[in-house]
Order: C-alpha cells, then sequence, then structure tokens
C-alpha cells in the first residue's frame, strides 16, 4: 500500500495509484516537444550479453518521447564496439555510443589531463560524465534522464515516473532521484536486498549526527529513502554544473554537490517502481579494493571529506567513536528489518546481515585510516563549465571525438 508521508527537507513523489502509462507518455511527449529529453544509459560490454539489457532496449523502443539515447559503453574493443552497435541499433530513436575506449575520446581524455583537470580512474562515474559533454554538446536538450543497464525487472514506466517531476511544467524541481525497493527470489522465496543503503548509509548518516552532530546537509541525506539509486532526471543547468565523483562514492557525491548548488525546492526523489531487481556486488570480506568492500570506504570517505570541508577536525578516535555508534544505529535497524521481512513472508537471514554489518563497521575505520593519510584527496571530476572556461572548444572537441570513433 503506497504512503503519502513527506518527511525531511526534500519533496517525495508518491505512486498513490497505477496511473496509466499511455497518458503519462502521452504528457512527457507534449511537454519533450518544447524541452526535449535524452537518456544516459552507462554500460559494460558484458551487459550486452546479459539479460536485463535486452529487455531495456526492447522496452525503451517504446519511449518515443525520448528525443535522444546515449550509451556509455566501458571495457569494449572495437570488435566487441562494433557489436554494440549493431545491437543497439534497434532503437528507434536517435542514439549514440560513447565508445569509453575509443582512441579519439581517449585523446580528449589525455589532453584535459594535460590541461590539469583529473579524470580519475575508469568507471561509472567518468563514463556518465563524458556522456554528460556529449549531450551539452549537442546544446538541444533540457531533461537529461540517467539510469542502469542491469535493472532485470525493467519496465518503460520506470523511466516516465523518473523524468516526470523534471519535466512538468508547473513543477519547480532541477533534479530528481528515483527510489524503490530492492528484492529477489532467493530459492524460491522474496528476499530483501539494498544492503548497502539499509546496513550502511542509513545508520552511518545518523551515527555521523550522533557523533559530530546534527547538520542541514546530514538531514538532508537521510531524506532520501534509496540514496544509492543509480536513476536520477536533472536540468541541463545541474548537468552543467555538476562535478562527479570517479570512485564508488559516485551517489552520495552526486546528492551532496547538488545540495550546495540547488535549495531543497528544487530537488526531489520519486517512486519510480514497486519492485527492483539488479545484479548484486560481492561482498568482497577479504579484498578491500573491490566489491562492497570497497564501495563501503568510499562512500565514507566522501561523508568525512564533506566533514573535513566544513570545518570539523577528524581523528583517530573520533573515527572510533563513529564506528561504534554506527554499529549500534545499524543493529537497532537490523530488528525493524527482520519484523518487516517476516511480517511479508520474505526470508531474512539476521546472522548474514549481522556479519555484513560487523564489515561496514571495519570499513569506517579503513576510510577513516585512509583519509587522515590523504586529507586532501579529491576524487571528483571538475564540472563541464570549469572545464569549458579553461577549453572554450571543448564541446566541439568532444563531439568531434564521439563522431570520429563512431567511424569504420
Amino acid at each position: 500500500m503506497p504512503d503519502f508521508f513527506q518527511n525531511g527537507p526534500i519533496g517525495t513523489i508518491h505512486q498513490l495509484r497505477d496511473r496509466d502509462l499511455f497518458d503519462l507518455e502521452k504528457d512527457l511527449s507534449q511537454w519533450g516537444k518544447k524541452n526535449p529529453i535524452a537518456l544516459v544509459i552507462p554500460c559494460l560490454f558484458s551487459e550486452l550479453e546479459g539479460s536485463a539489457l535486452p529487455r531495456i532496449v526492447a522496452e525503451l523502443a517504446s519511449a518515443d518521447y525520448l528525443d535522444e539515447i546515449v550509451i556509455g559503453l566501458d571495457n569494449a574493443s572495437r570488435e566487441q564496439f562494433e557489436i554494440a552497435k549493431k545491437f543497439f541499433s534497434q532503437l528507434p530513436q536517435k542514439h549514440c555510443i560513447l565508445w569509453q575506449d575509443g582512441p579519439r575520446l581517449r585523446e580528449v581524455d589525455d589532453s584535459l589531463e594535460t590541461l590539469g583537470f583529473s579524470l580519475g580512474e575508469s568507471g561509472k562515474g567518468k563514463n556518465v560524465w563524458f556522456c554528460l559533454g556529449y549531450l551539452l554538446s549537442r546544446k538541444k536538450f533540457q531533461t537529461i534522464a540517467c539510469h542502469d543497464a542491469d535493472i532485470k525487472n525493467y519496465d518503460r514506466s520506470l523511466l516516465a515516473r523518473l523524468v516526470y517531476p523534471v519535466v512538468q511544467p508547473s513543477f519547480n524541481y532541477a533534479f530528481a532521484k528515483g527510489y524503490y525497493y530492492r528484492s529477489s527470489v532467493d530459492q524460491g522465496a522474496p528476499r530483501l536486498h539494498g544492503r548497502v543503503s539499509r546496513l550502511y548509509v542509513t545508520p552511518l548518516i545518523r551515527a555521523l549526527a550522533t557523533t559530530f552532530g546534527r547538520t542541514d546537509e546530514l538531514e538532508y541525506l537521510d531524506s532520501f529513502r534509496y540514496p544509492l539509486a543509480g536513476e536520477s532526471a536533472m536540468d541541463v543547468s545541474v548537468a552543467r554544473s555538476l562535478r562527479i565523483p570517479s570512485d564508488w562514492g559516485l551517489e552520495i557525491g552526486v546528492l551532496a554537490e547538488v545540495y550546495a548548488r540547488y535549495p531543497n525546492a528544487r530537488i526531489c526523489q520519486v517512486d519510480i517502481a514497486s519492485d527492483y531487481d539488479h545484479k548484486h556486488q560481492p561482498l568482497s570480506d577479504e579484498d578491500k579494493t573491490t566489491g562492497l568492500h570497497r564501495m563501503s570506504r568510499d562512500i565514507a570517505k566522501a561523508f568525512f571529506r564533506k566533514l573535513s570541508a566544513s570545518g570539523l577536525t577528524l581523528t583517530q578516535e573520533s573515527f572510533r567513536t563513529l564506528r561504534a555508534s554506527y554499529m549500534r544505529a545499524a543493529h537497532e535497524l537490523i530488528v525493524h528489518y527482520e519484523s518487516d521481512a517476516v511480517s511479508n513472508a520474505m526470508s531474512y537471514n539476521r546472522e548474514q546481515e549481522e556479519m555484513m554489518v560487523s564489515l561496514f563497521g571495519q570499513s569506517v575505520l579503513e576510510a577513516g585510516e585512509d583519509f587522515l593519510q590523504n586529507p586532501a584527496e579529491s576524487p571528483f571530476i571538475p564540472s563541464w563549465s570549469e572545464v569549458q572556461n579553461k577549453q572554450k572548444d571543448i564541446f566541439e572537441i568532444l563531439l568531434s571525438a564521439v563522431e570520429s570513433d563512431n567511424q569504420k
């Protein structure tokens, strides 16, 4: 049963009823004539061989309000790039593939590094950043949406609900974050997922408030129902001014960047799916360079950088206090999650959840050590406005590079 509760400083757009998709898309088509809409899908070549992306492409073929779809393709050889072009050719909308490993796009990357811009490591953040730059170079689009390429139960109503708050002309939202609840079927029984959001980000935000004091920004972050969702929609002005983290703190970093640039009245979250399932990252408890272990460390460092920038002095002792506060908050939430799962006849492994909390607690300490060793570290890729101020013709260069890489 949907609810209508508004909590925190941002607006929440609920799915109060099953609105007819045809009616919703009809509105988007009308508004899109004046304010064109584009979609960004970052993906790996390996996702073309899975079951999720073919379904996504088939669904998007009917989203005729989209003016263009931009696919950011990572980890692909020239041969694989040609395969990808054939794969996406079934899309009736205008579409373009940004081959992240293409020789001309790599030249642009190198030239920006020479100018002093650090673009960080390859990954989703850098992929999305280049896609946004390409759309900005087209000078056509007013609204840009982004969603992942591994959504197993995708249907295009997700995208329509995501872009609606930003496209609706009587609203004043510049940025919308999607939310949903994560689940999957495990050995015949439904099971809660969203482990990093449930067991780490939410209790960590509350522990930060307990340890260092509540702030308006922590209250803002705590109001998001699924802060790590990969689905968002934004006005073109956001795309132009946004600095994007290149590490696994991407989603938290983007929310913090939007907070720094826009009043809360222009930010919302929107219910985009009653159920959502995509690939699950491995725990990687023995390897802190990958999986959820790496993700949790990068997320914590994103918070620590914000606290430090606000003038707070962080010490090893404060990180130990934070860990204790986090563990208490996380274990309190586990009780509620278990009750929720049992009430809905869902599978719930409390021992496994407690084990994950223990690992995440260790990640808080590891992230603190990393931060103290390199407090000036900044994984942010500069905004396209910053780049254009230094390289006036960057959009022409980028557009030419993408077109050249797309030639056989």
